[in-house]
């Protein structure tokens, strides 16, 4: 095995670990190298990459990244850290299981420990794939994941919410499906209050990864007594980024003032951050 290798079996035990607890845990989503420096620096114990952020860095809106840019990025991210690195794999970049498959093998070979598949088709006119073909899709992935020599972890997806379909009964039968088709953790992105976290959670028997953010405000310690066990960002750091860029640049060009210069990171601070060796 080489130090590669036993380094990245580290990093999946870990973060297999991390989800075996009876306390959730925060993965922070970084966006590029540099914030998954500052973030290791800050005391998380996991990062997961995000499409949306990564694809706003470019210019781009979300989902106008491509496997190859995906990857890349991701595969900078978890150089940059010491930390286990998820990816956030949108719907697994290929229009059959043999493809979402290959996604999760060129996951691994980019180093990271694990990553999710959504259910959503990227078309307007039809957002969410039937439920055998995701749950087909979900099962290529896992398949792909077992063949690996390291507990790669299998995020499934179920983007109802996300794309403005509010069926919990639905999204909760989709997730029993991912389940069976042992996905390792289980994710709807956008649930919108903390009785439909409740009935998520009661319902599958494997982890349940929360976003917040949103309509969904709830702290650590009250998702934690919902039954969740790992919660995620998504882009809203990135967002948060952007808004603090908008509002400074509007400060100028409307004020010509420049107080926003108060609430950055001191230089020294974040040179000291980026060259901790984190």
């Amino acid at each position: 095995m080489t130090d590669t290798t036993a380094d990245q079996r580290r990093k999946a035990e870990e973060f297999r670990e991390l989800h075996a607890t009876d306390r959730p845990f925060v993965v922070a989503n970084p966006w590029d190298a540099g914030t998954a420096r500052v973030l290791t620096g800050l005391g998380f114990a996991a990062l997961a990459t995000t499409g949306a952020g990564f694809a706003h860095s470019l210019g781009r809106p979300d989902g106008h990244a491509n496997r190859e840019e995906i990857l890349g990025n991701a595969a900078a991210i978890a150089a940059a850290t010491h930390l286990p690195v998820s990816a956030d794999l949108e719907g697994g970049f290929g229009d059959t299981p043999d493809q979402v498959a290959e996604t999760i093998r060129l996951a691994a070979r980019a180093g990271l420990v694990g990553g999710s598949v959504e259910d959503s088709t990227g078309r307007a006119d039809d957002p969410i794939r039937r439920l055998e073909e995701a749950a087909e899709r979900v099962a290529a992935a896992v398949a792909a994941a077992h063949e690996l020599d390291f507990p790669f972890t299998v995020t499934a997806r179920a983007e109802n919410f996300f794309q403005g379909r509010p069926d919990l009964s639905d999204t909760i039968r989709r997730l029993q499906a991912y389940e069976e088709a042992g996905a390792d953790v289980l994710y709807a992105p956008a649930l919108p209050d903390a009785e439909s976290v409740r009935a998520v959670c009661a319902s599958v028997g494997r982890p349940v990864n929360v976003l917040v953010g949103g309509a969904l405000r709830l702290s650590v310690a009250e998702l934690g007594k919902l039954g969740v066990r790992r919660i995620s960002v998504g882009s809203a750091m990135s967002r948060a980024a952007f808004g603090a860029l908008v509002r400074a640049a509007q400060e100028i060009r409307d004020h010509g003032t420049f107080t926003f210069a108060s609430e950055a990171l001191p230089y020294t601070d974040l040179n000291r951050i980026l060259d901790s060796g984190e």
